[in-house]
């Protein structure tokens, strides 16, 4: 009984040696929603809080009205970084360029269409978010990356520059109440709004 169960499970449950290219895992179906590719293997996310939903999401509507013709803010979409990291960002920063070329069928980006990254920080993603993904998106060369935690029941975001000598991420700024940044382009984001809803 145990056998057949495990013989009828999807072939992306059992990995090939040596882990998932980032072209494999785009080709399967039938992956859980906002399943990354991390190091060339599945990484599988745990249900979202409301403060990351809501978090992700007025983010994602402030890029969009301050934004420069040009660019436009996507959730959940995935980044092909390399051959083995395909990450899912809450929210990235991509060109239009990039979504005219794929078209409304287009279920991935690679490294070069975006400007920014960012990830709402939630337990499960704390080691991910925090140092892993950083780093793969210094290497990838993603010049602008968006850190955002809940500090003691206030919106924190950490502001990081990509170093394109190191390609690595400098120290970050960090804003409580308003994040206001000139690079990638001029915005202000009220973060004491987003707490003030709970």
């Amino acid at each position: 009984m145990i056998l057949a169960s495990v013989e009828s499970l999807p072939d992306w449950v059992r990995p090939p040696a040596g882990g998932f290219t980032a072209d494999h895992f785009l080709r399967i179906r039938g992956l859980p929603r906002q399943t990354e590719l991390i190091d060339g293997a599945l990484v599988f996310a745990a249900p979202q809080t409301l403060w990351h939903s809501c978090v992700k999401h007025l983010i994602g509507e402030d890029l969009r009205r301050q934004a420069p013709d040009g660019l436009i803010p996507v959730s959940g979409m995935t980044v092909k970084l390399d051959d083995r990291q395909a990450p899912a960002p809450d929210v990235a920063l991509v060109t239009l360029e990039a979504c005219r070329r794929g078209g409304p069928d287009l279920y991935f980006f690679s490294r070069g269409d975006v400007r920014l990254v960012v990830e709402v920080v939630l337990p499960d993603s704390e080691i991910r978010d925090r140092d892993v993904k950083p780093r793969r998106y210094a290497a990838a060369g993603i010049p602008h990356f968006w850190r955002v935690e809940d500090v003691g029941d206030r919106t924190v975001v950490f502001v990081h520059e990509l170093d394109h000598a190191a390609r690595s991420y400098g120290p970050p700024s960090v804003h409580r109440g308003r994040l206001k940044v000139t690079v990638p382009f001029d915005i202000e984001i009220d973060l004491a709004a987003i707490d003030a809803r709970w």
